[in-house]
């Protein structure tokens, strides 16, 4: 009997991750998770702020609890949109208060936590939470990522994420040559700050 189409889709698929970087490693990594289909559940954006539907609620708290799982887990700006979530996840090292983190009886120190295990336990719980209120819910299978190399790119990407709501709304109501006029704004001030 042949395999099915979709266990021979999922072994096929290749790894959004980069081949030669280690996701363990103590670094600062801005990640975006999608809805299925980008379906917007986590709400819609009126006059360029979010405003969360019950999943975008749920979505929101457990962001916040992310950092109560992972000891060596920081988190910085992020913001919950329409269909998806933009985050940045800072990695301090080992996460000593993780199960399996401290040697076993034979010696051996078990790796920490990496990046796909912190937001796989992310979509994990709010899935959980959003079906078992009764909510239709899906999330894109695996995730963006970008590596923040210097202070430069953090700040840039920091400004991203909170500009996200009014560029999505001067998008939709199609005012987007206000937008590239603020972010002339933003980037002119990013060249004087660095």
């Amino acid at each position: 009997m042949g395999s099915s189409p979709i266990i021979k889709m999922h072994k096929n698929r290749k790894s959004p991750r980069w081949k030669k970087w280690d996701y363990s490693t103590p670094g600062i990594y801005f990640i975006t998770i999608c809805t299925k289909n980008r379906e917007q559940y986590f709400g819609e954006v009126r006059q360029g702020k979010m405003n969360l539907s019950q999943i975008g609620i749920i979505a929101d708290l457990l962001w916040y609890e992310i950092k109560n799982h992972h000891k060596n887990v920081e988190l910085d700006e992020y913001v919950i949109m329409p269909d998806h979530v933009h985050g940045i996840i800072i990695i301090n090292g080992t996460d000593s208060r993780r199960v399996g983190a401290c040697p076993d009886p034979a010696g051996i120190v078990r790796p920490s936590i990496s990046l796909s295990n912190i937001v796989g336990g992310y979509k994990s719980a709010v899935s959980k939470h959003a079906h078992r209120l009764g909510f239709d819910f899906k999330w894109q299978t695996s995730f963006h990522d970008h590596i923040v190399r210097n202070e430069f790119s953090l700040k840039r990407i920091q400004n991203y994420i909170i500009q996200n709501p009014m560029k999505w709304w001067y998008r939709k109501n199609g005012l987007s040559s206000k937008m590239e006029s603020i972010r002339h704004t933003y980037t002119i001030y990013e060249r004087k700050s660095a």
